[in-house]
């Protein structure tokens, strides 16, 4: 049994919701401590956001089956560093027809600005335009001079006025100093909205069922965090839709890799009939997942508070990348782009050997999208963790943001230099989809010991009904 504190014990933060009484079982992981190497423990922030997820599904079991009389029938959630490991890295894991996902547009990553560093990200093509527009260019190939002519700072407010996405590499304590970082600094990893509510069941799965069945999960979000959340909710059960804008769709290979069981609908809420049907979705839903930035959506009325003041019995559960306190709160980002804000870019940089001297040190980054796998594996136990506080009368709403995760990895003690990184085995799975053959990695939970599964690939992207199944 591990017994170590810190990010192991990212469970804690359920406490309000679930109490203090829910002690981690013996050996709910199993597999090596460190594999990845690097001086953060992201290991710990991997298998922590699992566990917390662990507890929140064993919470929702203890109470089904005290609704149903028979405790002690439930299967034991259980993960390994193995599954963890290929999970926090799934894309690079994806291949489609043989084929690797191309997971990084030409303009994004690091650029060398005049005094320092800036981290631009340009996947989806909306983006891209603002990028150029913001930097006065006609072509991609102008982008690495324009950035050096002006300084990081200068880069980065030039992008996010005009709307697209970029961050100065700050040092740990630039970030600190900042009304930023001091916002994130102060900000729990999961911030609760609670309330008494009338008691709701939740669908009960019987004895070798899975757990979320029954369960609909309304998916309102994008790229990696929410959408890796709501792929293993399906795993465990629910019924998940997801729905995107017909103007900014998802790109093809986050579809791939997020989109295995769920259903894949388009709605453009500018009409007012699809609006009125999306907000019909999230009535009859039992948790709504919210990844777009908060001020688009309560233009709809589909922000949080909006909907938690409709529909009483619904958890909601929202993402954004700042925090919920700072300035950038409404503000877009990405897990790459909150790394090079926060220190994280600059504490990961090496030197380059044979290099001039103005370029022998380059920023660097996490093994993984760490922040986007672990804030998804938070919204994924505070939403179970919510469906679990419904047998009690408690409703409400939970709030997480890359920015959060990433303090919590930044204060947690760091491995020791000694530690070095070590391969893993990531079993390759396959299956037949409308995109072709994919090769993909599983589900990151065993049930009973038995290996979680998707119940289905990927489906074509937008073409599901907005209708529950």
């Amino acid at each position: 049994m591990q017994t170590e504190h810190g990010l192991l014990e990212l469970r804690r933060h359920l406490d309000p919701v679930l109490g203090t009484a829910h002690a981690a079982p013996a050996d709910w992981w199993t597999g090596p401590r460190r594999w990845w190497g690097g001086p953060f423990d992201v290991e710990g922030l991997a298998l922590g956001s699992l566990g917390a997820l662990i507890a929140a599904l064993d919470a929702l079991a203890a109470a089904g089956a005290e609704a149903r009389g028979d405790a002690g029938s439930a299967r034991r959630v259980t993960t390994s560093s193995a599954l963890a490991a290929a999970s926090f890295d799934s894309i690079r894991h994806l291949r489609v027809g043989g084929a690797p996902p191309d997971i990084w547009a030409p303009m994004s990553g690091f650029r060398r600005a005049r005094d320092g560093w800036v981290r631009l990200h340009a996947n989806y093509p909306h983006h891209a335009r603002r990028l150029l527009e913001a930097l006065g260019l006609d072509r991609p190939e102008q982008l690495d001079g324009a950035v050096l002519e002006r300084t990081a700072h200068e880069v980065e407010d030039a992008v996010r006025g005009a709307g697209g996405v970029a961050a100065a590499v700050r040092t740990r304590q630039e970030w600190q100093e900042s009304p930023m970082g001091r916002a994130a600094g102060a900000e729990p990893w999961i911030r609760w909205s609670l309330e008494d509510a009338p008691v709701r069941g939740v669908p009960a799965a019987g004895p070798g069922g899975l757990p979320l069945a029954g369960v609909r999960v309304l998916d309102l979000t994008r790229v990696i965090a929410g959408p890796s959340a709501t792929r293993l909710l399906g795993a465990l059960g629910a019924d998940v839709l997801r729905v995107d804008p017909p103007q900014h769709p998802e790109l093809l290979d986050a579809h791939l890799d997020t989109g295995f069981a769920k259903r894949s609908a388009v709605a453009d809420l500018r009409d007012p009939f699809q609006l009125g049907r999306v907000r019909e979705l999230a009535g009859a839903a039992d948790v709504v997942f919210l990844g777009y930035r908060q001020a688009a959506l309560a233009r709809f009325g589909l922000d949080a508070a909006a909907l938690r003041d409709t529909f009483a019995h619904l958890a909601v559960v929202t993402l954004n990348a700042w925090g919920w306190g700072s300035p950038w709160a409404d503000a877009r980002g990405f897990d790459s782009i909150v790394q090079a804000a926060c220190g994280i870019a600059h504490l990961c940089g090496s030197p380059r050997e044979g290099r001039p001297d103005e370029d022998a040190w380059r920023p660097g980054a996490l093994p993984v999208q760490a922040l986007d796998h672990a804030t998804g594996m938070g919204m994924a136990a505070a939403a179970v963790a919510l469906l679990a506080a419904r047998r009690r009368g408690i409703a409400g709403s939970a709030r997480l943001s890359l920015a959060a995760t990433a303090e919590e990895l930044l204060r947690a003690q760091r491995p020791a230099a000694s530690a070095q990184a070590a391969d893993l085995p990531a079993e390759a799975l396959r299956c037949d989809s409308t995109y072709g053959v994919l090769d993909f990695v599983a589900p990151p939970l065993l049930l009973g010991g038995a290996q979680l599964e998707y119940p289905y690939p990927p489906q074509e992207y937008g073409v599901a009904p907005l209708a529950w199944a």
